[in-house]
């Protein structure tokens, strides 16, 4: 594997340092809401203010094992992890999503034990000065992380963000139903607990569920994507570009690999050469290392695969579902047809899509085997 280039380098420690700075700030000005919010919501029996301060306490706990996490992830490749440690940055995540989710779980039972054993709040205009700075305090520091987060791309940071803009909103329902209380005697306290529980449960289970894309392996950006193969096809030897599978190893460290389609009269020098650049180039522009480049050879001498090239697209073009058709090749004293079909993933039933193609194909060119693999739309 080559070493990575000095700016991505640069670029992939800034980025950190950013994540780390975003987060000391974030601890900092969480604990100190939680503090002041816990000693209104203390002094004036107010369940919803308290369990705002919690809210406050599990954001502070989560940034801070986001800088964790992103430490860690730092760590350099060794022997025993040789694509590096970038995936810790999803476990830190599923950890932060479980103490929201717990923090939810948790505000939401002493919530309905409050409407159960309701018991009166006592506000007081310090108070309300208190929790309306909160919510202009959450509205800055949730603009600041977010802006901060989509800067370097770091998801942690962005949703940290979002959840910051919430949490002020929650801040001024809890606001709002203290100056009902202080203007009718009507106490909407713990309902207001119920509703703040079921958004940070929401939340909890939204940030799981993300994760979880993250390890499983979910699709990646089109943009992306389509960058990369532009790069791949600048190439002069390149006549198109495809299967192109990017493996994550943490936010931006990716490995990929990908096929391209090279006329069948090139030597095997010329296919090494291709292969190098491409891989400096796509390394170069993306900071994703290729650890793959497979090659479709193009029929160029013969005229008569041209013609079945021709035929067998305008059979397949008649089927619904099918996206794309690449690596067409035709060994003609074997009699063999090779080529790969793509199907939406769309398709009730891809598998007999599928077989109907080959069918066609076959019927086609009775004389031929058929080497037609089912690729995927990645």
């Amino acid at each position: 594997m080559s070493k990575r280039p000095a700016g991505i380098q640069e670029l992939q420690m800034t980025r950190d340092h950013v994540i780390v700075r975003t987060s000391v700030i974030g601890i900092i000005a969480n604990v100190f809401l939680a503090g002041f919010k816990a000693v209104v919501g203390l002094v004036s029996h107010s369940i919803a203010v308290t369990l705002d301060a919690v809210n406050n306490l599990s954001d502070a706990l989560s940034s801070v094992i986001t800088i964790v996490g992103t430490k860690l992830a730092g760590r350099k490749p060794d022997k025993k992890h040789p694509l590096g440690y970038g995936r810790i940055e999803y476990l830190s995540a599923m950890i932060v999503a479980a103490i929201v989710l717990y923090a939810g779980i948790t505000s939401f039972v002493e919530s309905v034990k409050k409407i159960i054993h309701p018991e009166a709040a006592d506000y007081s205009a310090v108070s309300l000065i208190i929790i309306a700075s909160a919510v202009v305090v959450k509205l800055l520091l949730g603009r600041y992380v977010k802006a901060q987060g989509e800067k370097v791309n770091s998801g942690s940071l962005v949703a940290s963000g979002s959840d910051a803009l919430f949490d002020a909103i929650l801040s001024a329902s809890v606001l709002l139903s203290a100056v009902i209380f202080m203007l009718t005697g009507l106490s909407l306290e713990a309902y207001v607990g119920v509703v703040i529980s079921c958004f940070i449960i929401k939340s909890g289970i939204e940030m799981l569920c993300e994760t979880l894309d993250d390890i499983l392996g979910s699709r990646v950006d089109r943009e992306l994507i389509a960058e990369i193969r532009k790069t791949v096809c600048e190439d002069e030897a390149v006549s198109g570009a495809y299967d192109l599978i990017l493996h994550a190893y943490g936010p931006e460290k990716y490995y990929g690999s990908v096929h391209v389609e090279v006329p069948d009269t090139m030597t095997a020098d010329e296919i090494d050469k291709m292969e190098r650049r491409i891989a400096e180039n796509v390394y170069q522009k993306h900071g994703v290392a290729m650890t793959g480049i497979g090659i479709y050879s193009v029929n160029t001498k013969n005229d008569e695969v041209k013609e079945m090239r021709s035929n067998i697209r305008h059979i397949i073009s008649g089927r619904e579902g099918v996206l794309q058709t690449h690596g067409f090749y035709v060994d003609l004293e074997q009699k063999i047809i090779s080529m790969d079909v793509i199907l939406d993933f769309a398709l009730e039933d891809r598998e007999k899509t599928f077989a109907g193609i080959r069918e066609d194909i076959q019927k086609a060119y009775p004389d031929y085997s058929l080497r037609i693999a089912m690729d995927i739309d990645a």
